[in-house]
């Protein structure tokens, strides 16, 4: 394995790690509605996209989004299949969803997806689904902040945990060509991470409060810069491309924000 994919490898696993552990710590203080926007704000799809584009070229990254609207589709049945189930134990929800999202996966690779009008119409019919059955269905009402003070022990294990499932999807998007690396731009990896450290630090009830503000945030953001990027790095350079695209992940970061507050318990 080349050493600059290693260096690239080392480096999400930080960054990623860095990032989930703010986004669970934001949740823990200001509740899970902002704590759910922040880790469905783009992360994997950021730097594996980008790995894609610097191993692969411009052109490789904006094809493997072709897949990215379909590919994040089938996180919303993961976080349903996780508010579902956590109330019976950890384990029980975290092997049920995961199951379910790689056998989705396996039925996108064998079906072979690649048609972009198709997979955005997944994606919006899902999106529609998934808040319909977490809002209307399932009493999952938004949680406030946890008056819990957290150690530099607990601060570095959310850190390391969260890298190393980050590092997992990049890993992946390595192995395989563009649709690969479309499908694991989209692998939850902040979403296990994040989940698995809320139920931990607040329960399973805190812990479905937040799935349900994250898949709202990843359905729009990660998606709005999938669908961003496809279009800048055909037409700019990847520096541009890739700094334009997280500037529209603000705005429509922002809007979400909005939206959750009037719209969701």
């Amino acid at each position: 394995m080349e050493s600059t994919f290693i260096i690239k490898l080392v480096l999400s696993v930080l960054v990623g790690g860095a990032w989930v552990t703010l986004v669970t710590t934001a949740a823990d203080r200001f509740g899970s509605k902002i704590g759910g926007l922040l880790a469905g704000l783009p992360s994997t799809v950021v730097v594996t996209l980008l790995f894609v584009a610097l191993s692969q070229g411009r052109l490789a990254a904006s094809e493997a989004t072709d897949v990215v609207p379909l590919a994040y589709a089938i996180n919303g049945p993961f976080l349903i299949v996780y508010a579902w189930l956590v109330g019976r134990g950890l384990r029980i929800a975290l092997a049920a969803s995961l199951s379910l999202w790689f056998l989705l996966s396996a039925a996108i690779v064998l079906l072979d997806l690649q048609e972009f009008a198709i997979s955005m119409a997944v994606w919006f019919i899902s999106l529609v689904a998934a808040v319909t059955i977490l809002e209307k269905f399932f009493d999952i009402p938004s949680q406030g902040k946890l008056s819990i003070r957290h150690s530099k022990r607990q601060l570095l294990a959310r850190a390391v945990l969260s890298g190393l499932i980050i590092g997992f999807g990049v890993f992946m998007s390595k192995i395989g060509g563009p649709m690969y690396g479309g499908i694991f731009a989209c692998f939850p990896a902040a979403f296990l991470s994040s989940l698995v450290i809320t139920f931990f630090s607040g329960g399973a009830a805190f812990s479905r409060s937040v799935a349900k503000s994250m898949m709202v945030s990843g359905y729009i953001n990660v998606v709005g810069y999938g669908v961003a990027v496809r279009y800048l790095y055909r037409h700019f350079d990847l520096l541009v491309g890739t700094l334009t695209g997280l500037f529209f992940s603000l705005v429509t970061g922002y809007l979400t924000l909005m939206l959750m507050r009037r719209k969701l318990r």
